[in-house]
């Protein structure tokens, strides 16, 4: 090449630099949001606003959902069906994982009381012989699952926290946060909800009678927690105030009626 043509194209590409920055700048952006790999939460998140509150119930004071306004609400019918349709094989992360399926979890615990409804407890959606964390709760990628299906894929995770995320409908449950699980925040989330758990002596934790009395979901799930040294090491970790010495009970009374009206 001449100098005269060199310079030429020198020239051209100096016009154009501009240009090919902004096409750079597309294109990746255009790739970022070809690879991300969670859903948009915000449908979720607002309603979880619109129809979350708090009240004290039963002497348990808890995060309280208004089913009866939730139900007519048209928005939550396309959340089901964002669960239903997003592909899991998406999630390429541990951390997206579980911010995924403790937000489906949530949804299809609220939708299998909706499905129901009016019921006192989720508990009634299901009988003796098949229980409701047995029965088909909604689809998740296309494939139905049950809540126990749901949640057994959470536990092989080894995030004992899920416990205190997973929502179940009832009173004694961990308290619905005001805003979906997401994979950039979830240590964070995670945390609050263990600590915010523990801090409500009527279902988390209580010191009584010379003991530590806990949730029955330290029992049911008591292995869960080995990852992390044990129930009384995780107890520790979230409510440092703990005594040392006392034996730890899970033994709290659990209440299976509905969380909310």
């Amino acid at each position: 090449m001449n100098g005269n043509a060199f310079s030429n194209c020198s020239l051209v590409l100096g016009k154009h630099r501009s240009v090919f920055a902004a096409i750079g700048v597309l294109l990746a952006c255009l790739s970022a949001a070809a690879c991300a790999a969670e859903p948009d939460w915000s449908a979720d998140g607002q309603l979880l606003e619109r129809h979350l509150g708090r009240r004290s119930a039963a002497g348990i004071e808890l995060a309280w959902l208004d089913y009866s306004a939730l139900r007519q609400d048209p928005a939550f019918s396309r959340v089901v069906e964002q669960i239903a349709a997003y592909p899991p094989e998406n999630l390429r992360t541990r951390e997206e994982r579980l911010a995924f399926h403790i937000n489906a979890y949530n949804i299809l615990a609220i939708k299998t009381v909706l499905d129901h409804w009016p019921v006192e407890s989720i508990k009634d959606a299901g009988s003796l012989l098949r229980p409701v964390w047995k029965r088909p709760a909604g689809e998740v990628g296309g494939k139905t699952l049950s809540l126990d299906e749901i949640e057994d894929g959470l536990r092989k995770l080894g995030e004992p926290r899920i416990h205190m995320a997973i929502v179940c409908a009832s009173k004694s449950c961990p308290d619905l946060r005001r805003e979906p699980y997401a994979a950039a925040k979830l240590d964070q989330q995670l945390s609050d909800a263990a600590t915010a758990f523990l801090s409500n002596p009527a279902k988390g934790l209580r010191v009584e009678n010379g003991a530590i009395r806990v949730s029955k979901i330290f029992d049911w799930f008591g292995g869960d927690f080995d990852a992390a040294g044990g129930v009384a090491a995780f107890l520790s970790r979230y409510y440092p105030e703990l005594p040392v010495g006392p034996p730890v009970r899970a033994d709290l009374p659990y209440d299976w009626s509905l969380n909310g009206q």
